[in-house]
């Protein structure tokens, strides 16, 4: 498996809207990007990837919340078909490092997609769990949990994230 590169903020390829998946789409090749997008995430560390992130404009992504990484999921073409409350929950952003805040999700969604096989599912999610569906799928629309901050605390990021890679280069 290989560790794919992570774009960062402000990679102006994040603001690409992703195409959904075709069913030809589904190769032996898809299936190990999917795994070496799952080492990526796992190595970052982080809980969540959409293949926005490691440049591939295409609608899926991974996610495992769990502590042993052994709760994996893939979703392709994800669609949320029913949110219920609201919930504010300390996010961070593979592709943002360093960087978090607060952002208000929903609390529950339903969300159907197809797995790695091209099978379609449903499923309930919440708690983080959901939130983490929620934080990817708006990579896939070319948004990052920045967009919900303040235009001055957006620039504060930047210039900060800007200052980290300066630190790091010299």
């Amino acid at each position: 498996m290989a560790l794919l590169d992570i774009l960062e903020f402000p990679d102006p390829r994040l603001r690409t809207v992703a195409v959904e998946v075709a069913p030809e789409d589904f190769t032996p090749a898809f299936q190990t990007l999917l795994d070496n997008m799952f080492e990526t995430m796992y190595a970052a560390p982080g809980i969540g990837l959409a293949a926005s992130q490691v440049d591939v404009h295409k609608r899926f992504m991974v996610i495992d919340v769990s502590e042993g990484h052994d709760d994996r999921h893939v979703f392709i073409n994800p669609r949320i078909i029913s949110r219920e409350g609201t919930q504010v929950c300390q996010e961070g952003c593979l592709s943002v490092p360093g960087i978090s805040a607060d952002v208000t999700r929903a609390e529950k969604i339903r969300v159907a997609a197809l797995d790695r096989h091209g099978r379609p599912f449903e499923l309930d999610a919440d708690g983080l769990f959901a939130v983490c569906i929620q934080h990817e799928m708006d990579h896939l629309d070319g948004k990052l949990f920045v967009d919900y901050l303040s235009p001055l605390k957006r620039d504060m990021v930047k210039r900060k994230l800007a200052k980290s890679r300066r630190a790091v280069a010299a």
